[in-house]
């Protein structure tokens, strides 16, 4: 039985990882919004100045449901390169992942109109679980004590990103250097691995006529051994101060979103997920704000979708 006791902990830590290894990344349904956050490749892409926040409560109703908060920032340097760096935090339940990064990117142009940007970042990830918001059926049982246990770690991305005055097309693999999380003994078998994440995005903007603009978009998510996660995306957006937008998740959730740029500076958007997976008995929704300010000799479009120059 002190053998049994001595491993629960670890197994409690490692069933706990396992269960979130789909999201240990933050999930957002306005990715085109903190798209860097995605791809240190991106930064450098466009001539301006950007700070972006993203505040989401996820499947509100639900005891201790996911609520995350990122905030990143992206700037050019030079002409060909670019600087950035994001935080982010993301509780569920007990846990908490916490990580930074600052990236570096290079821009290269193939042609008169298309640029490739190759973008490298690194930083610190950090799992916490606490175990005074665990219960057992039988209090007596040590299972697991009531301190504050954490894995700090470094952390790598890559990503490349080709992109025109009218498309994008981006990927990255985030978590390169796969380092093993670990709470109690270092050399405890049950320690999980940061599973590798791929990610893919792009999109299209279309012309309908001098105020109105098409831009279809998607988010490709993959980490194993978890099926591929997809959002397809449509937005609307009138004269490049107002959009309405929805995105269909696979096997997740139908998401609603709308924006408004004021004086081509302050950006805010709001998203509205609607789960279509078997907790939506539960849940009233997930709620997702995004605020931006950017600064800027060119004014930017009303999103960060790429650019080679402004929209007009």
């Amino acid at each position: 039985m002190g053998t049994m006791r001595h491993l629960l902990p670890s197994l409690i830590a490692a069933l706990l990882l396992q269960a979130a290894q789909a999201q240990q990344l933050p999930q957002l349904s306005q990715y085109n919004t903190l798209d860097h956050l995605y791809n240190p490749a991106v930064a450098g892409s466009r001539p301006w100045f950007e700070v972006r926040s993203a505040h989401r409560n996820q499947w509100v109703g639900i005891q201790d449901a996911p609520r995350t908060f990122a905030l990143g920032a992206i700037t050019p340097l030079g002409r060909n390169m670019g600087l950035g760096g994001y935080i982010f935090t993301d509780h569920t339940g007990p846990s908490r992942r916490t990580g930074m990064q600052l990236s570096y990117a290079y821009h290269i142009k193939l042609n008169e109109r298309i640029k490739l940007g190759m973008g490298l970042s690194f930083g610190m990830l950090q799992f916490l679980i606490d175990g005074s918001k665990i219960q057992f059926h039988d209090p007596d049982e040590p299972l697991m004590d009531e301190q504050l246990r954490g894995s700090l770690m470094p952390d790598a991305t890559f990503g490349a990103y080709l992109y025109h005055d009218n498309w994008w097309f981006g990927a990255a693999a985030p978590q390169l250097l796969r380092n093993r999380i670990t709470f109690y003994d270092h050399n405890d078998p049950t320690n999980s691995l940061l599973a590798p994440h791929y990610y893919a995005m792009g999109g299209y903007r279309i012309a309908i006529n001098e105020d109105i603009k098409l831009e279809p978009s998607f988010l490709v998510k993959y980490v194993s051994p978890v099926p591929p996660k997809v959002d397809l995306t449509a937005t609307v957006r009138y004269r490049d101060m107002v959009w309405l937008g929805a995105t269909y998740r696979t096997e997740d959730a139908l998401s609603f979103m709308v924006g408004y740029w004021l004086k081509k500076t302050f950006q805010f958007g709001y998203s509205y997920d609607l789960t279509t997976t078997g907790l939506q008995s539960y849940t009233t929704g997930t709620h997702e704000v995004t605020l931006g300010v950017t600064f800027g000799k060119t004014a930017p479009a009303p999103d960060t979708a790429p650019t080679l120059q402004a929209t007009p």
